[in-house]
């Protein structure tokens, strides 16, 4: 197992260093194009021909912002790391609020028929509804960008919880339920000493889901109410033709979702492991 982790780890360095030694290369300007750069720098005039910018730029820009993520000069100006912060804490935030909710009407629904036929049309109804589509009608009742876009994450990330805690509540065995039903246990007490322990690698599979659209739609909604957040970085950025920032922040944005995700796979093993 360890040997094929190694091999595993080896083509994946080898396919990144590849790959970077091909963007490197192409990514810089033929001989001719250098030479009619320079010839428009002289006259005055401006380089019509943009670029994307090399790995080496990216890289060195990285240890630029990473050197000192957290400063801040102004509204238009602040570090990456306080914009990453800004985005997780509105993830989080919109994340558990919606776990709190999510989790106890999952259970509900899946103890109950009779629930789950009630509940079910509204919930087929709501949940292909893009959460941007949310938006406006959550700025022109909440009228605060900030609480607009946590509303927007709960809204995205209720509909996996529900479902998935529903599934799992669902398929405990029914042979579970009757023990504790012969030992006289309130239904409560069923629910989380036999159900949740039960249902509870599927639920948090329900969460991991649910974070991973939430990190994308966070993106998406802070380019719309702008202010702070990873969005709004990268869209402020592209207003400023900075490919490089662009690409650095799309970098990062990417190692946070893996990271948000590992954390709940990590959580889901370790309860499996429980099992």
């Amino acid at each position: 197992m360890q040997s094929i982790n190694m091999r595993a780890a080896l083509v994946s360095v080898g396919l990144l260093i590849l790959a970077l030694g091909i963007w490197e290369v192409t990514s810089q300007p033929p001989e001719a194009s250098k030479a009619m750069t320079e010839y428009q720098r002289l006259m005055g005039g401006a380089d019509q021909e943009a670029r994307v910018p090399p790995p080496s730029a990216i890289i060195a820009l990285a240890i630029e912002e990473l050197s000192n993520p957290f400063y801040d000069a102004g509204p238009n100006d602040k570090g990456i790391g306080i914009q990453l912060a800004y985005s997780i804490y509105r993830v989080l935030a919109g994340f558990f609020m919606a776990a709190a909710v999510a989790i106890p009407i999952g259970f509900v629904v899946g103890m109950s028929p009779l629930m789950y036929k009630a509940l079910n049309p509204y919930i087929q109804v709501l949940r292909p509804i893009s959460p941007l589509a949310w938006m406006p009608l959550a700025l022109f009742i909440i009228k605060d960008s900030e609480a607009s876009a946590i509303f927007v994450i709960f809204i995205c990330s209720i509909w996996p919880m529900l479902i998935n805690t529903a599934f799992g509540v669902a398929g405990v065995r029914k042979d579970w339920v009757n023990v504790a039903r012969t030992h006289e246990l309130s239904p409560v007490r069923t629910a989380l000493t036999v159900i949740l322990p039960a249902a509870a690698p599927t639920i948090l599979t329900g969460m991991r889901i649910s974070i991973g659209i939430a990190w994308l739609v966070i993106v998406a909604a802070e380019m719309l109410v702008g202010g702070t957040g990873i969005g709004y970085y990268v869209w402020n950025e592209w207003n400023n033709l900075d490919l490089a920032s662009v690409i650095f922040s799309i970098l990062m944005i990417g190692l946070v979702g893996m990271v948000l995700d590992l954390m709940l796979s990590a959580a889901a093993r370790f309860v499996q492991y429980k099992e």
